[in-house]
């Protein structure tokens, strides 16, 4: 692929915790940073109710949040984003957060970023309710602006292999092949210390770490009808 191709394009990606971006989709992240492609990444939250306190523990409520942003200003080096907003809200409570204002916050954002690309999750599938919450206010958020360019929601490891499981077939898929940038991926894991210190296998040599990292990472198509769009990129 040219390198080139995307150098310019903006991709907004509105997550709700610090290592989201890491965790689903840092290797697409890293792949279009690579190709100059100029990332915003939003996190809803800083993750101060996570569950992971390190390990040992070493960390509390009151020391979390700061430390899940430092770590995620650091995963963000690795992956090549170069813009990160926190909107604030606290952990665990984005559901709660008044709907029309979140639709309104994140609307003004796509105004101004202009972005290519959206990414966030889907309201239903995102597992979280911190996730479906801010996937749903997104969603709502690029209707209301009428962009011309593709939301996609982020999806969880090889889940998308299978899309009918889920209600999608295969062409509202896109599948993005990430293996050159696994270790940028690898890099941001480890950035998200506290959160992964409990995990082994993210700490072994990096050669046995990668190997636990999968080639591709799949996003869904929201408009189902932009069949014209490839399968295998997300511009």
């Amino acid at each position: 692929m040219n390198i080139t191709k995307n150098k310019g394009m903006k991709l907004l990606a509105v997550f709700a915790h610090p290592d989201d971006e890491s965790f689903i989709c840092g290797g697409t992240l890293a792949k279009y940073a690579s190709e100059g492609v100029e990332i915003t990444l939003v996190s809803a939250t800083r993750g101060d109710m996570g569950r992971r306190m390190g390990n040992p523990p070493y960390l509390n409520r009151e020391t979390m949040a700061a430390a899940r942003e430092l770590e995620l200003r650091e995963a963000c080096e690795h992956l090549g984003v170069k813009r990160l907003i926190f909107f604030d809200i606290r952990d665990k409570t984005v559901e709660f957060v008044e709907e029309e204002s979140l639709i309104a916050r994140i609307a003004a954002l796509i105004e101004e970023v202009q972005p290519d690309v959206v990414l966030t999750f889907h309201e239903v599938l995102g597992g979280h309710p911190d996730h479906c919450a801010i996937g749903k206010a997104t969603t709502a958020a690029f209707q209301r602006t009428g962009r011309q360019g593709a939301l996609y929601f982020i999806s969880f490891g090889d889940a998308m292999t299978r899309p009918e499981r889920f209600g999608f077939a295969p062409q509202d898929i896109v599948r993005i092949d990430v293996q050159a940038h696994l270790k940028a991926k690898l890099a941001a894991f480890r950035a998200h210390r506290c959160q992964t210190e409990i995990d082994e296998w993210v700490w072994l040599p990096d050669r046995e770490a990668l190997a636990k990292l999968g080639r591709y990472e799949y996003f869904m198509k929201w408009d189902r009808g932009a069949t014209a769009r490839s399968n295998d990129d997300l511009f």
